[in-house]
C-alpha cells in the first residue's frame, strides 16, 4: 500500500526539574544551596532514510512522545540531557502544523534533518537563585514543558520527469518500455491509482528518473477524483511530459484534453506552468491518429513541438527519450513554494509566536478562568510544595498583568480563579 499523506502527534520531552538541596559537610555549619538544574527534555526529529519510499510506517505508530530530562540532583549535580527521538521518513516529505498550516520542513535529501517538536529546557536548581538578601533560597523550578503540536506529513516523489495525462493514454506503458518498472496495465480508468517511478537510460549514455502518475481529470484543482493526490506530486518534477491519446477513442478531443490539463496545472499551482513541458502524441498506430495530430498542430503554436510516438510499437520512443535528456540538461531546479510570498521555511515553534500571554474568562459556575501559552508554561514550571515557589509564581502573575486585568473583569476577595485544572482564592 503507498500512503502518501498522514497526521501524526509529536511532543518534545519535559525537561528535568531542579532540585532544592543544601551542603551537608562535616565542619560546615548553615551550608548554602547546592540543588542542581534538571536536563533538557529530548527534541522530536524527523531524519531523511534514502530506503524508505512511503509513509506506510506511520500508518501503525502516530504518536511521538520524547523522553523527558533527568531531574536535578544534590551537590551541585545537573540531570542528564535527554536523547533526542529521531523518527526516519523517505526524502520527498513534507511537514506541516496543522492548526496553523505553515510549513516546518522540507526533506528532500538523505540524511537531512528537522526539528518538529522542541524539548523543554531543564528547571534550575536553588544554587541559581541564592541572592545576597537570600542565600538559602527554598525554591527550585520544575522543568519547561516540551512543545506538542499536530503534524502533517506530506509525501511528493522525488522524480525528474512527471508523465500527465487523462487516464488510460498510455503512461503506465510507456514507462513500463523504457525502464525496468512494472505498474499495472489495464483496458480501464484508473488503474494507476499510486505513484510508480522508473530509471530511464538514454542510447548516449544519459538517464534520469520518470514518474508515471495517477491520471489527471477535470476540477482535479479542487480535488475531484484523486486530483490532489496526483497534483501533490508533480510539484517537484523538473520537466512535465504530456501524453495525449490522438487516436481519440475514448471519444476525447485531442485539443481539447491538451487545454483542460494544462488549465488544472495552472489554477492547482501557477507554478507548474513554468515547467518546460515536452507534448507527446501517443497511439500513432491507430487509423484517426495522423488526421487528429494534423488537427492538434493547427491549434497549438507553431514553437511548440509535438512528438508522435506510438508506446505499443515503440516508433518514435527512442527520440522522444534523447529530447527528455536534453531538455533536463538545462531545466532549472524549482522551489517547492514561491520565495516571492513565503517566508524561508524554518521550524516555528509555539513560545516564538507573538500571542497574548493570558486569557480571562467567566465559566458558567462563576469561576475566573485564566488560560495562555506562557501563563501554562510558567504554571507548569512552579513547584507549588514549596511557599517561597508559590510566593515567586505570584509575583510573576502580577508582573504579567493577570491581577491588574481580574480586578477589570470584577473579581473581587474571595472570588475563585482557575488555572488549568486547579483553583485558587483571589485576595485583592
Amino acid at each position: 500500500m503507498f500512503i502518501d499523506k498522514v497526521k501524526v502527534y509529536a511532543k518534545g520531552g519535559d525537561g528535568g526539574n531542579g532540585m532544592v538541596a543544601y551542603r551537608r559537610e562535616k565542619y560546615v555549619p548553615d551550608g548554602g544551596p547546592a540543588g542542581g538544574d534538571g536536563g533538557r527534555g529530548a527534541n522530536v526529529v524527523l531524519q531523511v532514510d534514502e530506503g524508505l519510499r512511503t509513509l506506510m510506517d506511520f500508518r501503525y505508530n502516530r504518536h511521538f512522545k520524547a523522553k523527558r530530562g533527568e531531574h536535578g540532583m544534590s551537590k551541585n549535580m545537573h540531570g542528564k540531557n535527554a536523547k533526542d527521538l529521531v523518527v526516519s521518513v523517505p526524502p520527498g516529505t513534507t511537514v506541516t502544523d496543522e492548526t496553523t498550516g505553515a510549513l516546518i520542513a522540507d526533506l528532500t535529501e538523505h540524511g537531512q534533518s528537522a526539528i518538529v517538536a522542541k524539548g523543554g529546557r531543564g528547571g534550575r536548581g536553588n544554587v541559581r537563585f541564592a541572592t545576597p538578601a537570600n542565600p538559602a533560597p527554598d525554591h527550585a523550578e520544575n522543568g519547561e514543558p516540551g512543545i506538542e503540536r499536530n503534524l502533517v506529513l506530506e509525501l511528493k516523489v522525488l522524480a525528474d520527469v512527471g508523465l500527465v495525462g487523462f487516464p488510460s493514454v498510455g503512461k503506465s506503458t510507456l514507462l513500463s518500455i523504457v525502464s525496468a518498472a512494472k505498474p499495472k496495465i489495464a483496458d480501464y480508468h484508473f488503474t494507476t491509482i499510486t505513484p510508480n517511478l522508473g530509471v530511464v537510460d538514454t542510447q548516449d549514455n544519459r538517464s534520469f528518473v520518470m514518474a508515471d502518475l495517477p491520471g489527471l481529470i477535470e476540477g482535479a484543482h479542487e480535488g475531484v477524483g484523486l486530483g490532489h493526490q496526483f497534483l501533490r506530486h508533480i510539484e517537484r518534477t523538473r520537466v512535465i511530459v504530456h501524453l495525449i491519446d490522438m487516436s481519440a477513442m475514448e471519444g476525447r478531443d485531442p485539443v481539447d484534453d491538451y487545454k483542460k490539463i494544462t488549465a488544472e496545472l495552472a489554477q492547482y499551482n501557477y507554478r507548474l506552468t513554468e515547467r518546460p513541458q515536452i507534448i507527446v502524441a501517443n497511439k500513432m498506430d491507430m487509423p484517426d491518429a495522423a488526421g487528429n495530430l494534423e488537427r492538434f498542430k493547427q491549434e497549438m503554436d507553431e514553437e511548440v513541438h509535438i512528438h508522435p510516438m506510438s508506446a505499443i510499437t515503440r516508433e518514435g520512443v527512442r527520440e522522444l527519450l534523447l529530447a527528455i535528456a536534453d531538455e533536463l540538461e538545462h531545466a532549472p531546479e524549482f522551489p517547492l513554494h514561491d520565495k516571492e510570498t513565503d517566508e524561508e521555511a524554518r521550524v516555528v515553534y509555539r513560545h516564538e509566536t507573538p500571542v497574548d500571554p493570558f486569557i480571562i474568562t467567566r465559566a458558567d459556575d462563576g469561576v475566573y478562568e485564566v488560560s495562555g501559552a506562557e501563563l501554562e508554561r510558567v504554571f507548569k514550571m512552579t513547584d507549588f510544595a514549596r511557599d517561597e515557589s508559590v510566593r515567586r509564581f505570584a509575583r510573576k502573575l502580577r508582573r504579567m498583568g493577570v491581577d491588574a486585568a481580574l480586578r477589570e473583569k470584577g473579581a473581587k476577595d474571595g472570588d475563585m480563579v482557575r488555572i488549568m485544572k486547579f483553583e485558587f482564592e483571589f485576595i485583592d
